[in-house]
Order: C-alpha cells, then structure tokens, then sequence
C-alpha cells in the first residue's frame, strides 16, 4: 500500500510528461494530472488495493483527458451556435455561463454512463421515444429500459449532489 503523497512524489513527474506528449501543452498536461490525482484523493480507500499505480494513473489520466476535449467540443460548439445569432437574441453573460455550466454537468452526467444506458436516455430525453420504442428500437424488454432509465436518475442525482457538495 501507498500513501498518496508517495504516489504523487513518485510519479507526479512521470504522468505529466505522459500527458505531455499526448496533449502539447504543459498547461493543460499538468491540470490533468492535477485532477488524476485529486480522483485519487476522493477515492480514499481504493489506494490501498492500487497494485499498478502507472497503469492506473495513466487510465484515470486518459478518461479526464478525453472528458475534457468532450467539454472543449460541446463549448466550442455553443460558442458558434451563439456566434450564428443575431446580436439582439443572444443570452446575456450570466445566462451563457449557466448554460455552460449546465452542459458541464450533463457531460459529467453522460460520461458516467454505460453505451447501452446512454443510448437508452438519450432516445428517451431528445428523441422523445417511449420506453416500448426504445425496447423495440434496441431490440431490449421494457422492463430493461425502464431500469435504464431508473438507473439514469440515480446517477443524475448522484452527480449533481456531489458537485454541490
């Protein structure tokens, strides 16, 4: 077993220079590596059965990676769609950061989910399918669906509560 300030003392180094060469900026490499080992700290007890820190670094420090360029995209496009308006109709400063923080969450939110559990909400909240379209569609019982669906909520709330917290 590892303490935490061991870990990071043996391989804050290393992971940032991972991060480095698959991003290209030092900012960003760090930041992640950061948030890798913050992951850690609010994990607690799963330090203890950590047996492949590097491995496991470096598969925490991928899936923020890749959390943050889905974030970068779904800003970005925002950002154009609020560029494609007339000035008169576009949000005031205050109402875009809630929308962006609001997109953050829902990002947050859909990253936690499995494929086949995403899919499910998704055709469910944009598509607007009922839960006997989407058996049908995914070729899935309606009781399956609607634990999909369950499960979906209780991940909402979860991540939403421990964001305020």
């Amino acid at each position: 077993m590892q303490s935490l300030d061991t870990l990071y003392r043996e391989h804050h180094a290393w992971l940032v220079k991972l991060l480095l060469r698959k991003l290209d900026s030092r900012e960003g490499a760090a930041d992640i590596a950061h948030d890798t080992f913050e992951h850690l700290l609010r994990q607690g007890s799963a330090l203890q059965a950590l047996r492949e820190p590097r491995a496991y670094l470096t598969a925490v420090a991928q899936r923020l990676a890749i959390s943050q360029h889905r974030r970068q995209i779904l800003e970005h496009a925002y950002l154009q769609a609020l560029q494609a308006q007339p000035e008169a109709l576009a949000p005031p400063p205050e109402t875009r950061l809630m929308i962006m923080q609001a997109l953050e969450t829902i990002c947050r939110v859909l990253e936690g989910l499995s494929p086949r559990t995403r899919t499910i909400f998704l055709l469910s909240r944009l598509d607007g399918l009922s839960h006997l379209e989407i058996a049908a569609a995914l070729h899935i019982s309606p009781k399956a669906v609607q634990k999909a669906i369950s499960q979906v909520l209780q991940h909402c709330y979860a991540v939403i509560y421990a964001h305020d917290v």
